[in-house]
């Protein structure tokens, strides 16, 4: 399991690095397929695909396929320069195309579906297409190629701190119903590891991004607080709902919102207090 998760993990890494590197069209392409499945696995585990273990795909479910798919052509476009539009005005009408949509679904197929499962499709496009679409908008922005990596460091890079931390002196359990190995200790170590790798990364990149250290350690800080939230958010639904993973495409981590929870959650606050400090 160690080296399942070891390799498919940097393999993972590799294609990130290479998205956030090369920018538009490689980033909006591993964006969009990565919400496009992490929405499909979050409608397989909501009750919103349809037939036996949601097998077959529910109106409700193509609708925010639909959505996922015209918000990522219109992010790519606005990024390539082909419409000059602003990207908030268009995550704000794919927004209102989705519900309206699911409105219409609703009512022209009542009582096919229930509305819970129109309120979760709405909830699964928000979680797994919305806010991982900040990631582009971080790359997008001024200095993005390098504001961009904050994500990475905030998510990933406190998971591997606190995962040493809490194997080394780990002790106290704080959520041992959503997580049992997760300790106080690591928490700590998670954040306070984060914070000095971003204090490090600002301290190298502060010219090209127009941030101070402190503030890069600030962001990571609470980046990795809110990273840790995601997790345990994602963790919830499936005790919820009574399942151990949300898929099995990646070896020794299950599905993309089993591995990319943190991120998901972690990239548009990360986007938004940027935006607020400069």
């Amino acid at each position: 399991m160690f080296w399942s998760r070891f390799f498919s993990g940097m393999i993972l890494m590799l294609i990130a690095a290479a998205g956030f590197f090369l920018g538009t069209p490689v980033l909006t392409i591993i964006l969009f397929v990565t919400s496009m499945i992490g929405y499909r696995e979050l409608a397989k585990a909501l009750g919103i695909s349809s037939g036996e273990e949601g097998r077959k795909f529910s109106a409700p479910e193509v609708v925010g396929y639909l959505a996922t798919i015209g918000l990522y052509v219109s992010l790519g476009l606005i990024d390539s320069g082909v419409i000059d539009r602003s990207p908030s005005g268009c995550l704000l009408g794919v927004i209102v195309f989705l519900f309206t949509a699911e409105l219409f679904v609703y009512v022209f197929c009542f009582p096919k579906y229930q509305a819970e499962q129109i309120g979760f499709s709405v909830f699964a496009f928000f979680y797994a297409s919305v806010m991982l679409s900040f990631v582009e908008l971080t790359r997008a922005a001024e200095g993005g190629e390098f504001l961009v990596w904050i994500v990475l460091i905030c998510s990933w890079g406190c998971d591997t701190f606190a995962y040493i931390v809490g194997k080394l002196i780990g002790k106290k359990k704080i959520f041992p119903v959503l997580s049992p190995k997760k300790s106080l200790e690591g928490c700590i170590g998670g954040v306070a590891g984060t914070m000095l790798l971003g204090t490090a990364y600002g301290l190298l990149f502060k010219e090209q991004t127009s941030l101070l250290p402190v503030e890069f350690a600030l962001i990571c800080a609470l980046g990795a607080v809110v990273g840790m939230v995601g997790d345990l958010a994602a963790s919830a639904i499936k005790r919820n709902k009574g399942i151990k993973d949300y898929g099995k495409l990646i070896p020794g981590h299950g599905g993309i919102m089993d591995r990319f929870d943190s991120v998901i959650v972690t990239a548009p606050f990360i986007y938004s207090l940027i935006a607020v400090l400069r």
